[in-house]
């Protein structure tokens, strides 16, 4: 069936915090405090991002989590997929169809354009007294 758990979208909210944090590394305690996950179940996140490639970890007073690979070339779909496994390959009928526009949508989605997407509207809130 069609089924994202809390899992993709909380990666992907700590994958774009450290998108906005730079190149060096950043602490998993750190990602989890500013945006608002747990930070066993971010470790548990990351622990699989980093099998796959996506992130890579440093030990140490200035170690913590960075890109292995550029945010531009990780899909959403790669992230989520990996989280909660294949998305709609089993779903019938119309959930087939929405199954496949989630998916593209989510495969022509990359993590750097979700770092853009916030940044974008981050910026876009504007105030009027």
């Amino acid at each position: 069936m069609l089924s994202i758990t809390t899992k993709g979208p909380y990666a992907l909210r700590a994958l774009a915090e450290l998108g906005r944090a730079g190149d060096g590394p950043v602490s998993i305690a750190e990602l989890a405090r500013r945006r608002d996950i747990p930070v066993q179940f971010l470790e548990q996140l990351f622990a699989v991002l980093r099998r796959s490639g996506i992130l890579r970890s440093q030990r140490g007073v200035k170690g913590g989590y960075s890109f292995g690979r550029p945010p531009h070339e990780v899909t959403v779909l790669e992230v989520v997929e990996l989280l909660d496994g294949p998305l709609g390959r089993e779903a019938t009928s119309v959930f087939a169809e929405a199954a496949a526009a989630a998916r593209a949508v989510l495969a022509s989605t990359t993590v750097a354009d979700v770092i853009d997407r916030e940044a974008r509207d981050a910026g876009a809130a504007m105030y009027y007294i």
